[in-house]
């Protein structure tokens, strides 16, 4: 049970926050134009619609934010553990769901210690409890989106008037992913490192594409040259992998692992460079290992409990929702035999079937959402894919005021997804997702806003 945290300070500040909204004369229309005006701005869009229509960040107590922080630097030493055991573990690579392919990848030595070097985890802080819903592992996105959010918040005039009654402080991810991205070369290189050229590699045309340009704009202007560069726009020869004449040091790797492989024979020359570790890449391909959703299920399933303490077995089970692969097995639920697809048919009250390797909310079937048919079609669709079930998680829910399609002002409540974001396995940063809906996604049509940490005045 979580520790009752700064006696509600945040709740107070979102409460303050929202009466000076309503109280103070025209308020509310200036904080949505300095706003929108703000975000268009800074063209602070993903696929083509405003990132964050919401008119105030997330607030989070000191003492709340410190609890998060430990939580996941203590989980995460679990999470690198199953990254490091399954390089060379067939059977946990099987139940991870680990493709051939994949595994090809994931041999090559990329040069420096650690399968995931930044990572987010996505997690609902509740009063009582403070649960996980997986890992991105791989390319966690949104770092510089929140950086440059969290400036736009902190103009606003009503976060001015709030800032006298509370110290407020934002949050910033890129100077830590700047650092990962130095420490991971200077690891690689060794003696000969020199000062390195950065590319962010991802497909052009994403709706991700404004965030790669505001890595850009930072990297540059702390003195690192850049480029963004279309996998399939790079050249490897003499031993250098280049986009145009732009040699290569540093790959920022935004592009999937999925979505590399599909257009994977027009991006041989990343691939020859990382199986000749000609370039440092981060993250490497191994960072797959522990962003397939099934990490969850190493971590708590009966299978692989002998790679884990006591200690750390009952850390992992107050915090990480009991998970299974989807198959015709007997496994425990809470201690007790079960016969796994019996279980997942009779509890749909409390499960949530899940794709191992998809984003943006695909493909997922929220059990209390479903009639017992469409869980029965649901559950035979996923036992010849790879899928998992996952116990339902408490969620955390708080009121936001916003901005409708009409450009009014409404006030819901939201599901509140707060994702921490780690950089060498330290809380770095971190923003909140919020939506109407089960699915706190930003591709599957949620918003983000920055976090700000809340603390009372001295």
């Amino acid at each position: 049970m979580m520790q009752t945290l700064s006696k509600d300070l945040y709740k107070q500040a979102a409460a303050q926050y929202h009466t000076l909204l309503h109280g103070t004369p025209g308020l509310i229309e200036r904080t949505r134009d300095q706003l929108w005006k703000g975000l268009s701005d800074a063209n602070l869009v993903f696929g083509g619609r405003m990132l964050c229509p919401y008119l105030r960040p997330h607030f989070v107590g000191r003492e709340q934010f410190n609890y998060a922080t430990e939580v996941c630097e203590r989980l995460w030493a679990s999470m690198l553990k199953v990254g490091d055991l399954a390089v060379g573990n067939t059977a946990m690579l099987d139940y991870l769901g680990v493709t051939e392919i994949e595994r090809k990848l994931i041999a090559f030595d990329p040069g420096y210690k650690g399968v995931s070097r930044t990572s987010r985890l996505d997690s609902f802080m509740t009063d009582s409890s403070f649960q996980f819903v997986e890992l991105n592992g791989e390319t966690p996105a949104g770092i510089a989106y929140s950086d440059v959010a969290s400036g736009i918040f902190q103009n606003l005039e009503a976060m001015s008037k709030l800032q006298e009654q509370f110290k407020l402080t934002p949050l910033q991810g890129r100077e830590d992913m700047l650092g990962v991205l130095l420490s991971a070369y200077s690891e690689f290189a060794g003696a000969s490192a020199k000062k390195p050229k950065i590319a962010i590699v991802d497909y052009r045309g994403l709706p991700t594409q404004r965030e790669f340009e505001l890595f850009k704009e930072f990297f540059e202007s702390k003195g690192y040259e850049t480029t963004i560069a279309d996998p399939r726009d790079l050249e490897f020869s003499g031993g250098r992998l280049r986009h145009g004449d732009f040699e290569i040091d540093i790959i920022y790797k935004r592009v999937l692992v999925n979505e590399f492989l599909e257009k994977f024979d027009e991006c041989q020359a990343l691939f020859k460079a990382c199986e000749a570790k000609a370039v440092c890449m981060v993250n490497s391909f191994r960072g797959k290992l522990i962003h397939k959703k099934l990490l969850f299920g190493v971590l708590t399933d009966e299978k692989f409990e002998q790679y884990f303490d006591a200690p750390e077995r009952e850390f992992i089970s107050r915090h990480v929702p009991w998970t299974r692969r989807v198959e015709d097995r007997k496994t425990k639920h809470r201690g007790k035999d079960i016969d796994l697809l019996e279980y997942i048919r009779a509890n749909r009250d409390n499960l949530v079937l899940k794709p191992n390797d998809e984003y943006g909310g695909k493909g997922i079937f929220v059990g209390w959402q479903c009639d017992a048919n469409q869980w029965e079609t649901a559950l035979q669709s996923s036992i010849d894919a790879d899928y998992l079930v996952q116990w339902r998680v408490t969620t955390a829910r708080e009121e936001f005021p916003y901005i409708s399609q009409d450009g009014s002002v409404a006030f819901a409540d939201q599901l509140v997804d707060l994702d921490p974001l780690l950089f060498d396995g330290k809380v770095g940063s971190a923003f909140t997702r919020l939506s109407v809906s089960e699915l706190a996604n930003v591709t599957a049509g949620g918003g983000m806003v920055p976090v700000f940490i809340v603390e009372g005045k001295q």
